[in-house]
């Protein structure tokens, strides 16, 4: 093995940081509280990592979800409709046991990018809707932060050979393995925990500016040709490097993050906005698409790849062709350094400024999460049953945040903050 190869590689102290740092600054697990963990079948040996950490830290007990890819799509492939709409009451009152005793939740994924592709998209619509129907209360757990959560990436071959098909199975897997802990700020030497304090810090930094400043709305453009306006809602709070809930338990429910992300008032953007990467939605891959808004609703747009996609995504539900979230992220983030399309939302959101069609988040609007459905539509907020974020950052982009009274100040200049 060659020097800079050794040197690279993942090692299991990595694996043992790296599940650490999603245990004690991800979800900050509490002395006694309830631990819920999301994994695959593949991905075991680092779920006992998760499952040790959490109980290192103090959890009360740990219960263990699993999943996997092949057995869901039978589901799919097999199940009728019917049966596929039908929600055991078992499954929410095991829910609601866990966010009754406080429970906090960890996800790791590691799905290779499009592995739901081929699967009936009415079936599995019809089993997200009656989902969201009987769960649907429960939801503000997580949304509204009332309990901690994080979600993770984990590298597998799948996803790795995804990412990188030219290259063999172990070359990618190991090309895979260290981009993501390095956007992950985890080393052989260094200490994320620290860094991760550091990184959170800054996020906050810029976070506390753009909500001090109370932008009406704000102007994007780039060399791609986006020119978009969009107006916020009153009261909206800028969110990033972290949540807290109402007990003060501050956590980090996305890692990697580099977003500073605000709710746009649903009928206010207008103008023209050009993906800057592709779009995978419901293992379709749409590339080089652009959408055009009117009042807040997508009126046209089309796709080089993809566009059918597209007419599926905004016939979801009413609130698909609204936005629900603008996401402010420095074009020389880690990730976007990484020079990588990792095809998996968690990674490449934080590689770009993006907006999320559909269901916005509570936390954006002061006093927010504490508001009811109709509360929250009255104050402006999208309402939908799914989030689909796609990216639009470039190296060229330009953020203009215009006040109330009509004062321009520039936010963003050639991709990156001015401030």
């Amino acid at each position: 093995m060659d020097k800079e190869r050794e040197e690279n590689m993942v090692t299991e102290k990595m694996y043992d940081k790296l599940a650490e740092l999603l245990v004690k600054k991800g979800a900050n697990v509490q002395k006694d509280q309830p631990v819920v963990v999301r994994g695959s079948v593949r991905d075991a040996g680092f779920v006992r990592k998760l499952v040790k950490a959490a109980y290192e830290a103090g959890a009360k007990y740990v219960s263990v979800e699993w999943r996997d890819t092949e057995l869901t799509k039978m589901r799919y492939e097999y199940e009728s409709i019917e049966t596929l709409s039908e929600v055991p009451d078992w499954q929410y009152d095991k829910t609601k046991y866990e966010h009754d005793g406080g429970a906090c939740y960890i996800s790791v994924g590691s799905e290779k990018p499009g592995s739901m592709a081929g699967v009936d998209s009415t079936k599995m619509r019809a089993a997200t809707m009656a989902n969201f129907k009987k769960m649907g209360d429960l939801r503000n757990y997580t949304t509204n932060n009332i309990g901690q959560w994080c979600g993770a990436g984990l590298p597998s071959v799948d996803w790795a050979k995804a990412v990188f098909p030219d290259l063999s199975d172990e070359e990618a897997f190991e090309k895979l393995s260290d981009a993501v802990f390095a956007v992950t700020r985890v080393s052989e030497d260094n200490d994320p925990l620290a860094e991760w304090d550091q990184h959170s810090e800054e996020l906050l930094r810029h976070c506390g500016k753009l909500t001090e400043m109370q932008f009406s709305k704000l102007h994007f453009t780039s060399g791609l040709g986006t020119d978009l306006w969009i107006e916020l809602v009153k009261d909206h709070v800028w969110v990033g490097g972290g949540c807290t809930t109402p007990k003060g338990v501050f956590f980090v429910p996305n890692m990697p993050t580099e977003e500073c992300f605000c709710m746009p008032y649903k009928t206010g953007t207008n103008g023209t906005v050009y993906a800057s990467l592709p779009l995978n939605y419901s293992g379709k891959m749409i590339k080089n698409f652009w959408l055009k808004f009117e009042d807040g609703k997508v009126v046209d747009y089309g796709a080089e790849e993809g566009k059918e996609a597209l007419d599926q995504l905004f016939s979801y539900d009413e609130g698909s062709s609204y936005l629900g979230e603008v996401a402010l992220v420095p074009y020389d983030s880690p990730v976007s350094k990484t020079g990588i399309l990792f095809l998996n939302t968690l990674y490449d959101e934080n590689a770009a400024c993006h907006l999320a069609l559909g269901r916005p988040y509570p936390e954006n609007l002061r006093g927010g999460t504490e508001m009811s459905r109709e509360e929250l539509t009255a104050h402006g907020a999208n309402d939908s049953m799914q989030h689909v974020d796609f990216m639009f950052g470039t190296k060229d982009m330009s953020i203009d945040g215009i006040m109330e009274d009509g004062t321009v100040e520039p936010i963003f200049r050639d991709g990156n903050f001015v401030f």
